[in-house]
């Protein structure tokens, strides 16, 4: 089951810089067998946790947060990069590689106490996802695990998060291929 969600995910080599072997989850999300086959894994490993809500980061985020929100009967949350959420923010800027970015979040959007799945598709430096929870955390909520599609062990965010006490979850990983 991982290796056919592995196949189905398109390897962009030198995107958006030289170098870099960018992790396409288009092409597995477009692909019938494969969207059922992460949301089935991401279902089944969240239905019997105490999951309040689910919250998706921009872009890809959204799209699992909303398959995975109705799969737990919750609500789905989006965390936004800077001024595209409509009602007043809460926000967080956080460094990038070359410069920073900021993140927010709807100011009504997470309840003191609600127990929260944060969802992306990858995971490399953890720089956004640990914005993001630290977006959730301020907001009173509490993050049960922080679940991606894709990791890259060699970049080092699964530890990055896992320091700031964060437990994450993925389903494949790319190391070094």
């Amino acid at each position: 089951m991982i290796d056919k969600i592995k196949s189905k995910i398109r390897t962009i080599p030198n995107f958006p810089k030289e170098g870099i072997q960018f992790r396409d989850v288009t092409t597995l999300f477009q692909d019938d067998e494969g969207l059922k086959l992460v949301v089935d894994i991401l279902a089944e490993r969240y239905k019997k946790q105490d999951i309040d809500v689910v919250v998706g980061i921009e872009a890809r985020g959204f799209i699992l947060c909303g398959i995975i929100a109705r799969e737990l009967g919750t609500g789905c949350v989006l965390v936004r990069k800077k001024g595209k959420l409509p009602f007043a923010t809460k926000s967080i800027t956080y460094d990038l590689e070359y410069g920073t970015d900021t993140l927010e979040i709807h100011v009504d959007a997470i309840k003191k106490g609600q127990k929260v799945l944060l969802i992306d598709d990858l995971l490399a430096t953890g720089g956004t996802a640990l914005a993001a929870a630290e977006l959730i955390t301020n907001a009173g909520g509490i993050i049960q695990e922080i679940a991606f599609v894709i990791d890259l062990p060699e970049i080092g965010g699964k530890q990055k998060l896992a320091d700031k006490g964060f437990k994450t979850f993925n389903i494949v990983e790319f190391d070094g291929e």
